[in-house]
């Protein structure tokens, strides 16, 4: 929850007080550098992310055919990273000026939104892991109604959650945010190991691997490093929150960390305009398209 007593560290201008970026923690003023990264972090998500989300909405939107099974997925993402983007300008203008309880309830609500994110991520990683690894069952559930019942269970999941967040502030979310966060990497990482390993071992005894196949190893280790970058930060900050000073946590780690789980905003529209569903979408034809004598489940 907001601090009531907020620090005013304020320097006058033309009659003015303007409040610097760290003005929540009057023992940050010393370590200015992080809460100037997070902003940057946040005009640069205004930037580069809101369009780079909405172009991927318009393409899903706009398809007739072709659809790969994950795109339902990638819309939902999509439409949730913009939504997050969105609010940047009302977060900056309340954070540096207003300050205001009311919009900091949204403001919370929309980190809320943000913090489930990966569980999308984690759909997306499940659908290509069962489409390179068990192309045979995959090839028999590939309904677009399946994957919705799945999407709609997540935003109930997400917003109470982000309801409580708004209301009651970020403690009264954190054991479940930390339990997400968790299970979610631990997933998404065990899926793509698995796809690259399926992938390197279908190339035994070969001199050279399938251009497609080439292509998609490629594409997985990018998605795992993409997945790296953006969550391996928090999961492995969790468990020791306890052992950080509170300089250290509210002025430096927890700032930082945090700034770079809020770039997946920008990152992860890549993973849909990188073209990975075309690649994957040869990938699992050729592979369903095999007997089940032939298929290596």
């Amino acid at each position: 929850m907001l601090n009531t007593s907020l620090y005013d560290n304020s320097t006058s201008t033309g009659g003015q007080r303007v409040r610097p970026l760290w003005y929540h923690y009057p023992e940050c003023v010393v370590a200015p550098q992080p809460f100037v990264f997070y902003f940057v972090v946040k005009v640069f998500n205004l930037v580069v992310g809101t369009p780079g989300n909405i172009f991927v909405i318009w393409q899903i939107a706009s398809k007739k055919k072709n659809t790969s099974t994950s795109d339902v997925f990638f819309f939902n993402l999509a439409v949730l990273d913009a939504y997050f983007c969105l609010m940047t300008p009302i977060e900056l203008v309340n954070r540096l000026e207003l300050g205001d309880e009311k919009i900091w309830i949204f403001q919370r609500f929309a980190y809320g939104v943000k913090d489930l994110a990966p569980l999308f991520l984690v759909c997306i990683c499940v659908d290509r892991y069962m489409a390179v690894v068990h192309p045979v069952f995959f090839s028999s559930y590939q309904e677009t109604i399946t994957r919705i019942c799945i999407c709609v269970l997540i935003w109930i999941f997400i917003m109470p959650y982000s309801i409580i967040k708004g209301i009651w502030g970020i403690m009264s979310v954190s054991g479940i945010f930390g339990g997400v966060i968790l299970f979610a990497f631990g997933v998404m990482v065990y899926c793509n190991i698995s796809v690259i390993w399926v992938l390197r071992h279908s190339m035994a005894g070969k001199e050279k691997m399938h251009p497609v196949k080439k292509r998609a190893f490629k594409m997985v280790l990018k998605n795992l490093g993409i997945i790296a970058f953006n969550y391996l930060p928090p999961v492995a900050f969790m468990p020791f929150v306890s052992y950080y000073t509170y300089f250290e946590y509210r002025c430096q780690i927890s700032i930082s960390v945090f700034s770079i789980m809020d770039l997946s905003c920008s990152i992860e529209p890549l993973l849909f305009i990188s073209k990975m569903e075309g690649l994957f979408g040869m990938w699992c034809k050729k592979k369903a398209s095999e007997t089940p004598d032939e298929v290596k489940v």
